[in-house]
């Protein structure tokens, strides 16, 4: 997503995710693992990276400002479920979501003491077995979520598959 000359918006029609930092006041913050993707070039090619999104629904940890999450939907995803633990970015979130209406569900609270079936828990029957993980995890989680994820899970597990960054 090109940020367009006149307007100041990017293709999805929102502000860039600097101006939202501007505009909430965001800054990352060490103590939550934080670190923002603030260039939606960028988060548009890892969307696209993850394969055909059309009529899949993604699990997002820690989307911050929602720099991934504005290339999961602008790039097809048909719903994103956010957890966001740090509730400075839930205005940037709801911003997000009112432009994309019932496309993108924002839970708040902390990942490590959220399980995939709570997660499953916003999703219809038919989606249960078609939903993604993708994220730019907090690096200070990252590792522990991932584990957790694949010790706890029944297997074979209840995402069809994980792109993460760490």
């Amino acid at each position: 997503m090109n940020v367009t000359g006149q307007t100041g918006l990017a293709d999805d029609g929102l502000p860039p995710v600097g101006e939202f930092i501007r505009r909430f006041e965001l800054r990352a913050r060490k103590s939550l693992g934080q670190n923002f993707l603030l260039d939606l070039n960028l988060t548009r090619k890892i969307a696209g990276l993850c394969g055909p999104l059309a009529g899949k629904t993604v699990i997002e940890i820690g989307p911050g400002p929602g720099g991934l999450t504005r290339s999961l939907l602008f790039e097809g995803a048909d719903r994103v479920v956010a957890v966001e633990r740090d509730g400075r970015c839930l205005p940037a979130l709801e911003l997000i979501s009112d432009h994309w209406p019932d496309r993108l569900q924002v839970m708040s609270g902390d990942a490590l003491e959220i399980s995939l079936s709570e997660l499953s828990s916003f999703m219809s029957d038919a989606e249960h077995n078609r939903y993604r993980i993708i994220s730019n995890l907090p690096y200070g989680i990252a590792t522990k979520l991932l584990v957790g994820w694949l010790e706890r899970s029944a297997w074979p597990p209840p995402f069809s598959s994980m792109a993460l960054m760490f």
